[in-house]
């Protein structure tokens, strides 16, 4: 499929990028007490709270190795609904019910099979998949960069898992897409993550973000706008891609 963007309009234009970052990723998501439904996550048990902690540790752990750069724990603060193209009966989409995620930075693409197999991330891994009921994990490059994510300070954090039939048209479609978000919600960071190669993923990329707006702001400066679903839902659903957002806050 050749991508051609649907109504066009001359305040979107491919969003402004830096060279790729040259990390190697591992993203560690995991379902572990997720409703299963869209909105705000309203409550947290006990045990939930008590895996962050641990996580917490353990990800500081891991990131003294020479290897890591950083290690970060999310803890979800809400899902959405996808947006797009669904390919198959609904049930058949892979949806993002984590409300528990790890994100490894390490030095190179190389470096981040060095850091999956050292004894502290199994030891991280293996915590988060004993009380998980789903865990996706892969290794990943930085294919496209607005800026980095700065995760020293408090903030709302967006991973947007997307499916789609063709993961370059998908890539090439996520210039414009984030170049409305650049235009009506003042994208400045944004990292999209592909699987290395020979990673078996449920999603052709993955986008993280950060915002200082709170969560009621950012979705009110993006669902009420005509052109979200003009341009924005048009596009992907035109392009057969998927868009599964989901928002969180560090743990």
């Amino acid at each position: 499929m050749k991508m051609e963007i649907v109504n066009p309009d001359p305040r979107y234009g491919k969003v402004h990028l830096l060279e790729p970052a040259p990390l190697g990723y591992l993203h560690l998501a995991a379902d572990v007490q997720a409703a299963h439904r869209p909105g705000p996550v309203l409550r947290r048990g006990r045990e939930l709270l008590q895996l962050l902690g641990v996580l917490k540790w353990q990800a500081r752990q891991l990131a003294q190795l020479d290897a890591v750069e950083r290690a970060t724990v999310y803890d979800a603060l809400a899902f959405t609904a996808p947006g797009g193209y669904v390919k198959g009966p609904p049930g058949s989409l892979p949806r993002p019910w984590f409300d528990v995620v790890v994100l490894v930075e390490a030095t190179s693409p190389e470096a981040a099979a060095e850091a999956r197999s050292a004894p502290e991330f199994q030891a991280l891994a293996d915590t988060l998949t004993g009380q998980a009921r789903r865990v996706h994990q892969i290794a990943a490059r930085n294919v496209r960069r607005v800026g980095d994510v700065d995760t020293s300070r408090p903030g709302l954090f967006l991973f947007n898992y997307f499916t789609g039939d063709d993961p370059e048209l998908a890539v090439e479609l996520w210039d414009y897409l984030a170049g409305w978000y650049e235009t009506e919600t003042g994208l400045g960071n944004s990292t999209l993550l592909t699987p290395l190669e020979g990673e078996k993923s449920d999603y052709v990329m993955i986008n993280h973000a950060r915002w200082d707006h709170s969560l009621p702001l950012f979705m009110a400066r993006q669902l009420p706008k005509k052109t979200f679903r003009s341009y924005l839902l048009a596009n992907l659903a035109a392009h057969h891609v998927t868009a599964m957002p989901v928002l969180y806050r560090l743990a």
